[in-house]
């Protein structure tokens, strides 16, 4: 047991001046140090085997006397207790660190995961509605709440003033908290199940989406309008216009088409082969060009600096509207005569994609899965996924053929409709 120093009083500590330690009494090893500058503090000094640590207890005078020796009684008493101060004090500190490292809100968890992720999106329209969704949606309500925080009735908060009339954004806003959430938890910010899953948690909370929202489907022209709007088509001047056609000859989407460049068409064999970096489905997809096909693009310009098949006057690609101003202009040049009869709103650039399959279904005998492949539509079942090796290229050619001469063909009222494909086609009848 180390020598006690003599009690010093309040006042004798005060005027203590000289740099060192400077031992007070009662408590053992509690001394006040005194720096070369004069500044003071409280320090506990005690064996740790052969060696001697000193924990500091605080800055004098913010910690007076009275209250030093209280707190190297309770350091010592930890010391009796095999308990090391400092040891104790460094794993609370170091605990507070990760705890505090741990500790960030939804809206910074939300740009960190889209600041990873956003390298393997598709596009940057994808991009800006996963900020535009949270920012609208989720922010107002969770945005400065910690991830480790977020419970089931946040989640609510966010999903139920938008569920019945905004369903489809709010399923994308809870499928998209729900991936932000599952980060967190990956990344060690959060703890427990998500609060934002579906099955087996919110769908017994929220109804289904598709009991409390029809799905919209595009806009599209009846098939027996197909030819007129095709000859009203062709009388347009500008890429724009050239570029709806080529996107209805081949059933295309509008974004393939717009970024379409000179090296993935051979006008040697009429193919286009669009990269699988460019599909929906991330898989390579080839379209037969139809001689109408080939005509219209044997009939472009080229622009110089530019691959772009369909460039826009200015250099660049078309926007994603540029297609859709077309059929406005046709519209407001012709009376608004293109649109869909089942909405009674205007037709739209992706509809003539249902136009091409209700062609197919109804008016051809091509089997459905041939127009499927032509709409480079993902295939469902993994079954047939595995075991579908070709994609019906030769034969497909001979449908986007007669899916040409349809569209070229101004229907008569009265004209009875024969399926091509038939025995009474065939037969010339």
């Amino acid at each position: 047991m180390p020598k006690r120093a003599k009690e010093m009083s309040p006042l004798a500590v005060s005027r203590l001046t000289k740099p060192g330690l400077h031992f007070v009494g009662v408590v053992s090893g509690l001394a006040l140090q005194i720096a070369q500058s004069g500044a003071k503090s409280w320090i506990l000094r005690y064996p740790d085997g052969k060696k001697r640590k000193e924990m500091g207890l605080g800055p004098y005078p913010d910690v007076g006397l009275a209250d030093a020796r209280r707190r190297a009684r309770e350091e010592r008493e930890k010391l009796d207790k095999g308990v090391d101060p400092i040891n104790e004090r460094r794993m609370a500190q170091s605990a507070m660190r990760a705890q505090s490292a741990a500790a960030i809100t939804f809206e910074k968890a939300a740009l960190a995961y889209i600041a990873a992720h956003e390298s393997g999106w598709d596009n940057l329209k994808h991009i800006q509605q996963w900020r535009n969704s949270l920012q609208t949606y989720a922010y107002p309500h969770i945005g400065a709440l910690l991830v480790r925080d977020i419970s089931v009735s946040n989640v609510l908060q966010v999903l139920e003033p938008i569920w019945s009339d905004k369903t489809e954004t709010a399923s994308r806003v809870r499928s998209r908290m729900e991936l932000v959430l599952d980060w967190s938890a990956a990344r060690g910010y959060r703890e427990g199940l998500n609060p934002a899953r579906w099955r087996g948690h919110l769908d017994k909370l929220l109804p289904k989406p598709s009991k409390v929202s029809k799905v919209e489907h595009h806009n599209a022209l009846p098939l027996d309008e197909m030819g007129a709007f095709m000859l009203a088509l062709r009388e347009q001047v500008g890429m724009g216009a050239k570029a709806l056609e080529f996107a209805i000859l081949n059933a295309s989407r509008s974004g393939e088409v717009r970024l379409a460049t000179w090296d993935e068409i051979d006008l040697t064999t009429n193919m286009w082969v669009i990269p699988a970096e460019r599909m929906k489905a991330k898989r390579e997809h080839r379209v037969p060009l139809s001689d109408a096909a080939v005509k219209l693009l044997t009939a472009l310009p080229r622009m110089a600096g530019t691959q772009l098949v369909f460039p826009a006057p200015r250099g660049g690609a078309l926007s994603d509207m540029t297609l859709t101003a077309v059929i406005r202009r046709m519209n407001e040049s012709e009376g608004n005569i293109w649109i869909d009869p089942g909405t009674g709103r205007e037709v739209v650039p992706h509809g003539f994609r249902s136009t091409f399959k209700d062609w197919a279904s109804e008016r051809t005998a091509y089997p459905g899965e041939m127009s499927e492949m032509a709409l480079a539509h993902a295939i469902g079942d993994k079954v047939e996924a595995a075991y579908r090796r070709g994609d019906m290229l030769e034969r497909r050619r001979k449908m986007m053929d007669d899916w040409a001469t349809f569209c070229a063909t101004v229907a008569q009222p009265s004209a009875e409709v024969i399926p091509i494909g038939t025995k009474r086609a065939a037969a010339g009848e």
